[in-house]
């Protein structure tokens, strides 16, 4: 945990009610030759507070933060399954790209 908080790469957004943490998202921001670039990783909302608007606002915070840092694009990864993230995504303006994410496991 100390490795991603103390890199200038992330960001790490907490939605808190009355005190109590209720969802988590890391925006990770890099440079590339073509520009800033932003990802959206590891969004979680505590399974009673979905619904209640959580998702949404550290999204939307996230995307906010990227536009002032600069960045040109912001994206994120969502497993089909997760039918109300997605909608929620594409409410607020992502598009799905037709692409294909390829992973290389690196040997331990």
């Amino acid at each position: 945990m100390q490795a991603l908080l103390s890199s200038d790469a992330n960001t790490l957004l907490v939605a808190r009610v009355d005190g109590e943490v209720v969802g988590m998202l890391t925006l990770v921001m890099f440079p590339l030759p073509s520009g800033l670039r932003a990802r959206i990783e590891d969004v979680v909302v505590d399974e009673a507070a979905r619904g209640h608007g959580v998702g949404g606002a550290l999204t939307e915070e996230a995307l906010r933060l990227a536009e002032a840092a600069g960045a040109r694009t912001v994206d994120l990864t969502s497993r089909p399954s997760r039918q109300a993230a997605n909608r929620l995504y594409e409410r607020l303006g992502f598009e799905a790209r037709d692409s294909r994410v390829y992973r290389y496991v690196l040997p331990r």
